[in-house]
């Protein structure tokens, strides 16, 4: 007889357990031990750990994105979308990609300090740096922490141009140094945006910002002069490609001057989780879903290969990518790589420290 007890979502959580990641030795599991006690388990508290780090800056030679350095002042995410490709990353700290992720953070207090010293090498060549590649650089914990105002007050000063990735309103906080920014073309933001029903939303992410505010965001940032743009990620088989058009029609209309989007992508762990999110919050629809997105991964639920990773294939991946590129064409959204709004790398220049010798030219 199994003892095992199922498990049930965890309020203001998007995953629903917490399973072992996947380089442990041994695995833990709730079991009944007869007692039968019904109280509610108390709300989970989120934990920030400060990470010692030799460097902050990532580069990767993936053919499929548009970057190839990166920043993230955090690890794990309190958001807890479901669907987060970095969540197997937390095994790598012998935690669950489940809970753990969303509950166990990891924050950089030195970023800014090591962004500096990486910018001052002699041989460092600027090219535009992705903040939020991984999680989310305007996740709550940066309310207080502010690392991420910190990145970006030294890559201001640098004259260093970067693209930000979120779907958090409080990117708004920071529109003194992004106006600025975007004023010597230093600067883009793209807005994360997978739904635009608020119910949904509050299960599959349950803590970012609301659709609503996301747009808001947007729209507050584009009257800045900031360039946004919308990334519909990710788009779900059967769950949300319905809303792709009425996405970039929203975000279009907040100042959104170009859009991508990303087929759901479902590595390691990550498949069990998401598979567990929708027995418990949409059963009637999970098989549906993973149906549709096996047809997309050539029978698979994940496929790595970068050539389809980010858009699949198959008869309702191409259609989804028709759908994309008429909403586009039809909105006036640039689908260039480069958003529509190229940055200038030309102006970087390491400011000079106290006591350094000026230039002579």
């Amino acid at each position: 007889m199994d003892d095992t007890l199922p498990e049930a979502p965890r309020k203001g959580r998007g995953a629903v357990s917490n399973p072992t990641g996947r380089f442990e030795r041994h695995s833990r599991s709730a079991v009944d031990d007869g007692w039968a006690i019904e109280d509610d388990l108390p709300p989970l508290a989120t934990t920030v750990i400060d990470e010692a780090c030799r460097g902050v800056v990532s580069r990767n030679r993936s053919p499929d994105i548009s970057f190839d350095q990166s920043l993230n002042p955090y690890r794990g995410c309190e958001h807890g979308c479901i669907y987060c490709y970095a969540r197997p990353t937390h095994a790598y700290h012998g935690l669950s990609p489940g809970l753990d992720f969303e509950t166990v953070l990891f924050a950089k207090p030195d970023a800014p300090a090591l962004l500096e010293r990486e910018l001052r090498r002699p041989g460092y060549r600027c090219r535009p740096l992705m903040v939020g590649a991984n999680t989310d650089p305007y996740q709550p914990v940066e309310r207080r922490r502010r690392i991420t105002r910190g990145v970006l007050e030294v890559l201001s000063a640098f004259n260093h141009p970067v693209c930000i990735a979120t779907k958090s309103a409080l990117v708004v906080r920071d529109l003194d140094i992004l106006a600025d920014m975007a004023s010597r073309r230093l600067v883009k933001v793209g807005f994360s945006l997978t739904t635009l029903d608020p119910v949904l939303a509050r299960t599959l992410e349950p803590r970012a910002a609301a659709p609503h505010r996301r747009l808001d965001a947007m729209r507050r940032l584009s009257e800045a002069g900031v360039p946004t743009g919308v990334m519909v990620a990710p788009v779900i088989p059967a769950l949300t490609d319905s809303e792709l058009e009425r996405i970039l029609s929203a975000a279009a209309e907040a100042g959104a001057r170009a859009a991508t989007y990303i087929l759901l992508r479902l590595p390691l762990e990550l498949k069990d989780l998401f598979s567990e999110w929708l027995r418990a919050h949409a059963p009637h629809r999970a098989e549906r879903v993973l149906g549709r997105l096996r047809e997309a991964r050539d029978g698979h639920l994940y496929v790595a290969e970068f050539a389809s990773r980010m858009r699949g294939t198959g008869h309702h991946a191409d259609l989804l990518a028709e759908r994309f590129r008429l909403a586009c064409r039809r909105l006036g959204l640039d689908e260039h790589r480069d958003g529509g709004y190229g940055l200038d790398a030309t102006r970087f220049a390491p400011p000079p420290r106290p006591g350094d010798q000026l230039r002579l030219l």
